[in-house]
């Protein structure tokens, strides 16, 4: 938890439970049905949260703006970005259930009211929303021909057009060939640990 603090140190009180709850909770459900390598649940905070809070350091989402996260696996980056947000609407699917399963169990533990998860594919979503999220569930075009049409046409966040906020690690540079709008971030310049020393958050105008 501390590492969450250190980034974000102007968290309600509210927030800073329901991040503190995320452990026993995803070391209760995984358990059960696993959704996080072994080794992964020990560095939940690092690995899992503050990962998906890099978002955050790029883009601050308005409220009342809704955010599709796509392949969310077990909760990532919807739920640490619903808790940072809670005026913002989440949506997260995934194609396997028992994950999804997992996902509301550890909302409901939390009681975030701002987030659905249901198991869907995405180009199954007809809804449309601000920003599209995502932890390298394929490549940048495989992804893009999902998500396709899935954002709004206007623009409540003036800084940035709506678009994907795509969290990948390593060299991206042929991935993103057919993308020269494509701005990396590196997460680097945002958190010191050196699990993020490769890792950067993709921003793809959509």
């Amino acid at each position: 938890m501390e590492e969450i603090l250190k980034y974000f140190p102007n968290l309600t009180e509210e927030q800073i439970e329901q991040f503190s709850k995320l452990e026993a909770l995803y070391q209760d459900w995984n358990a059960k049905i696993n959704v996080i390598s072994r080794k992964d649940i020990e560095e939940l905070y690092i690995k899992h949260v503050l990962h998906s809070l890099a978002i955050a350091k790029i883009q601050e989402f308005k409220p009342g703006s809704m955010i599709l996260d796509v392949g969310t696996g077990g909760g990532f980056p919807g739920i640490p970005l619903a808790i940072l947000f809670p005026e913002t609407k989440f949506y997260l699917i995934d194609v396997i259930a028992k994950k999804i399963k997992v996902v509301n169990e550890v909302a409901a533990g939390i009681g975030l009211k701002n987030l659905k998860a249901e198991q869907k594919r995405a180009n199954t979503v007809n809804d449309k929303f601000d920003f599209i999220v995502s932890r390298a569930v394929t490549n940048m075009p495989d992804f893009v021909s999902w998500v396709k049409g899935k954002t709004k046409k206007s623009n409540a966040h003036s800084e940035r057009a709506n678009g994907i906020l795509y969290l990948k690690g390593g060299d991206l540079a042929e991935e993103l060939n057919d993308f020269p709008e494509a701005i990396q971030y590196n997460i680097s310049d945002f958190f010191t640990e050196d699990f993020f020393e490769t890792k950067k958050v993709v921003y793809l105008p959509l």
